[in-house]
């Protein structure tokens, strides 16, 4: 990977050492980089544009290490992150919009930060690991009977039950597949009450993550049973372990769930404690939509980059948590 000399040089235009200083700034110069080389392979990733206007001053590959930016420092408030990176991070960033273009830029760009997270997930060592843990979480929207009625989000959002946590909630569900280190590897965003193994199916129906993977095995609690539905991932060329159910005899791999399947739990947790999943603050669906992804890019980012500078724990966020 090599640093953009234009990066660099934007860098110190704005009166800083163009050298990084930190890790977050490291994680930050590198995300630029590979977005940037990730657009020049495949313009289309961009976010459309009139054919006529003027050309916008903070780059896309810019506004995608922004936004992954705001997601690891917390902070919830898209006005207090763009005032907080008017007054800290002009050193990254020469040219910073107001919060009204930065929230309108950021909804547009929802497809190409989907992009970049199968291309920062795909490139690293994890990524053929074979095997993946797949579980859902809550991801709540709001708590009143009056917001249930009005949002913009009624119809997708819906009531909902979190077994794990013994409550009601009325909003989404996320669910996700990673592999052992906790990468990402492929997600879907749906109604409370969608059935977790239709899910699974559409999104294991995806050739690109298929590819290749014939015998990968998937990890799945005691909700992902059915005698069509196995059959049908193992049709696909899946291997779905998961606990037996009440009645059913003891199934192969037991020993191995609770330790493992602790593993997606801990994932959901970074995402809720650490990147502020369920406070996202989105009340339309393409706003919910471009804060969820902007969050499981900020995981996949730091995930990729421990990997790529040999950090000894893959999903820690310490060292880019504070500025």
């Amino acid at each position: 990977m090599t640093y953009s000399k234009g990066w660099l040089r934007r860098r110190g235009e704005g009166g800083q050492d163009p050298f990084v200083t930190t890790e977050l700034d490291t994680l930050a110069t590198a995300l630029y980089v590979r977005t940037d080389d990730l657009l020049k392979e495949s313009p289309h990733l961009a976010p459309e544009r009139p054919d006529v206007g003027i050309f916008p001053q903070l780059s896309d590959a810019e506004l995608v290490t922004l936004a992954v930016l705001q997601a690891l420092l917390g902070f919830e408030s898209e006005a207090r992150w763009i005032r907080f990176a008017h007054a800290s991070l002009r050193h990254l960033f020469p040219y910073l919009p107001l919060q009204p273009g930065y929230n309108k830029r950021l909804r547009a760009a929802a497809g190409l930060m989907l992009a970049c997270i199968r291309a920062l997930a795909a490139s690293t060592s994890l990524w053929t690991d074979d095997v993946w843990i797949v579980d859902s979480t809550p991801v709540e929207c709001g708590r009143s009977r009056e917001t249930a009625r009005r949002s913009d989000l009624a119809g997708w959002a819906e009531y909902g039950y979190c077994a794990s946590h013994s409550r009601y909630f009325w909003g989404l569900r996320l669910h996700l597949l990673t592999t052992l280190h906790g990468l990402p590897a492929a997600f879907a965003l749906t109604g409370a009450k969608a059935d977790e193994r239709q899910v699974l199916l559409s999104i294991l129906d995806d050739p690109a993550l298929a590819a290749g993977r014939a015998g990968q095995v998937i990890i799945a609690d005691k909700n992902y049973y059915g005698r069509e539905f196995e059959a049908i991932v193992a049709d696909a060329g899946f291997c779905l372990l998961r606990p037996a159910r009440q009645g059913e005899p003891t199934r192969p791999g037991t020993q191995f769930f609770k330790p493992l399947r602790q593993i997606i739990e801990s994932v959901n947790d970074t995402l809720k404690g650490q990147l502020d999943l369920e406070r996202h603050g989105g009340h339309t669906p393409g706003g919910v939509t471009v804060r969820v992804l902007q969050r499981i890019l900020a995981l996949t980012a730091a995930i990729w980059h421990n990997n790529h500078t040999g950090q000894p724990v893959m999903r820690s966020l310490i060292a880019y948590d504070h500025g």
